[in-house]
């Protein structure tokens, strides 16, 4: 007998949660805001405004579905199980948060505070939870298959990201490493530099996207075109080359298709690899290590 759909409902702690936990009373929060210039309202309200979009999409649940909820600081321990629907209750960010940790399990986006969130990634309201949740359960219906993009280190660690994967040194020191692509003939480039971003066209919304802009966007010198989010296409950026008798600086950009890899070789004691901005769950790599970045094979299935 196959299991009942689960619902799972992923937030995070609100601003105001966290105000209070830190200074113990909202009358101590409210003093701590007002000392630096801002009205602990503005924080309530984003919090009620949360609260009752968590109440409207739990409500929606179909009676027969079981459910549950996971906080963001949980997620790297919360197991999911094939017959799960994702809910995602926040901001844009939360939903990427989540991605890493799905084999393919259907995600809603609900947007709790229109006007302030871009809504790229949660792109419906909480009265709309009703009917989206039994239509997501019908494959390739109403959903988008959005690209990710992996690293994978030679001792087997794996890592997953919805918008990118940045390869540096953790506190941002100079980071040093050979860099190479899979179709160049073998040629690799010995660097330092700030670090490394690969990323998807869900990414070029984001910290992609401000680095391209930077670079002049795409243009006729041959820097990459962000690709679309859909896309097997991935844009890798080199942060703050340096230039020096020992490291080079022209690979700095480019484009990686579907079957395509750039691969990075350690040469410094410690460089980590972190995905959509969760430098706790990262990678860790040492000296001599290889780790190659590409598009994965898996997608994030989110409803359009």
């Amino acid at each position: 007998m196959s299991l009942a759909p689960r619902a799972v409902l992923v937030h995070r702690t609100t601003e105001y949660e966290e105000l209070t936990a830190r200074h113990g009373t909202h009358g101590q929060a409210a003093f701590f805001l007002s000392s630096r210039g801002r009205d602990i309202e503005e924080v309530a309200e984003r919090h009620r405004r949360t609260r009752r979009a968590l109440a409207e999409v739990t409500a929606a649940i179909p009676l027969t579905w079981r459910q549950t909820r996971v906080e963001r600081a949980d997620l790297d321990r919360f197991l999911f199980a094939p017959e799960d629907v994702v809910v995602v209750v926040g901001q844009d960010g939360l939903v990427a948060n989540v991605a890493k940790y799905l084999t393919g399990q259907p995600v809603v986006g609900i947007d709790t505070d229109p006007g302030r969130n871009p809504g790229v990634l949660v792109r419906h309201r909480p009265r709309d939870a009703a009917s989206l949740l039994p239509r997501v359960l019908t494959a390739g219906v109403g959903t988008d298959e959005l690209t990710m993009v992996e690293a994978v280190a030679d001792d087997t660690q794996r890592l997953l990201a919805l918008n990118e994967i940045y390869l540096g040194a953790a506190g941002h020191q100079t980071a040093r490493y050979r860099l190479g692509l899979d179709d160049d003939g073998g040629a690799v480039e010995a660097q330092a530099s700030s670090g490394v971003l690969v990323g998807t066209g869900t990414g070029a919304t984001g910290w992609l996207r401000s680095v391209w802009q930077e670079r002049g966007g795409a243009g006729s010198d041959g820097r990459p075109r962000l690709p679309g989010p859909t896309e097997d296409r991935l844009v890798w950026f080199v942060r703050e080359a340096w230039p020096s008798p020992a490291t080079g600086t022209s690979l700095v950009a480019g484009e990686l298709a579907a079957g395509g890899r750039l691969t990075l070789t350690v040469e410094s004691e410690r460089l980590i690899a972190f995905g959509d901005g969760i430098e706790s769950d990262a990678l860790e790599l040492t000296w001599g290590q290889r780790v190659r970045v590409g598009v994965c094979g898996e997608r994030l299935r989110l409803a359009g």
